[in-house]
């Protein structure tokens, strides 16, 4: 988990000199210190709320893309209802979000496991990690929102950590304690139910200082 210089987010984005610091300090206070963790939901359900908050507050427009499928068989039971029987997927799916985030082009996979104290790189498919590294290469923000479900700890990663990782030959998995160094952790919550977007900040304002951490 990432410590902040003089212990707050604020006072990073402060020290680099983020010249969006005050513009964007009101709009990061909508975080409320109340915790729906216990609710039952998926990574997923998890981040298609918090992108819904962030489109009705003009925040981001982040969507989740559609898997490309080709029909092939559907059923009609009633008139109304149609139900596919059979299909097959055209192509390989890319990554499972993307949008823009305050100019910035944000590409991000999803990813949960039961583990604790380590994550399965095997979770990640060759087309996925190529192509976060293309997104890379063109500037863009590109991460895995990483939720270890059994410890209830959520961390936004940078993709080029995990791909260097994914690369090396012989590594099946990535540790907890590597995770925490690599990646910003977050913490669910209200409005939005997991805001990912105080990691993007971190790193836009990374991104910027000469001294950056992540040189993503």
């Amino acid at each position: 988990m990432v410590k902040y210089p003089n212990g707050t987010f604020a006072a990073f984005r402060k020290s680099v000199g983020d010249p969006t610091f005050k513009k964007n300090q009101k709009s990061n206070n909508y975080r409320k210190n109340i915790s729906f963790s216990d609710r039952g939901m998926t990574l997923e359900q998890m981040i298609n709320e918090s992108n819904k908050f962030y489109r009705l507050k003009e925040i981001a427009v982040v969507h989740k893309k559609p898997t490309p499928i080709q029909i092939v068989k559907v059923d009609y039971p009633k008139r109304s209802r149609a139900v596919i029987k059979e299909a097959y997927f055209r192509q390989e799916s890319t990554t499972d979000y993307n949008g823009v985030y305050n100019g910035y082009y944000l590409d991000f996979e999803a990813k949960e496991t039961k583990n604790k104290t380590s994550f399965p790189l095997k979770n990640f498919h060759e087309h996925q990690i190529v192509h976060l590294t293309e997104c890379l290469k063109q500037k863009g923000i590109c991460f895995t929102i990483i939720g270890f479900t059994s410890l209830n700890r959520y961390f936004v990663t940078p993709a080029n950590m995990i791909a260097k990782a994914w690369w090396t030959q012989n590594k099946s998995s990535v540790t907890l304690t590597e995770i925490e160094e690599w990646s910003v952790e977050i913490e669910s919550g209200f409005q939005p139910t997991l805001p990912y977007l105080e990691a993007v900040d971190y790193f836009i304002a990374d991104r910027k200082s000469k001294n950056g951490k992540y040189k993503i």
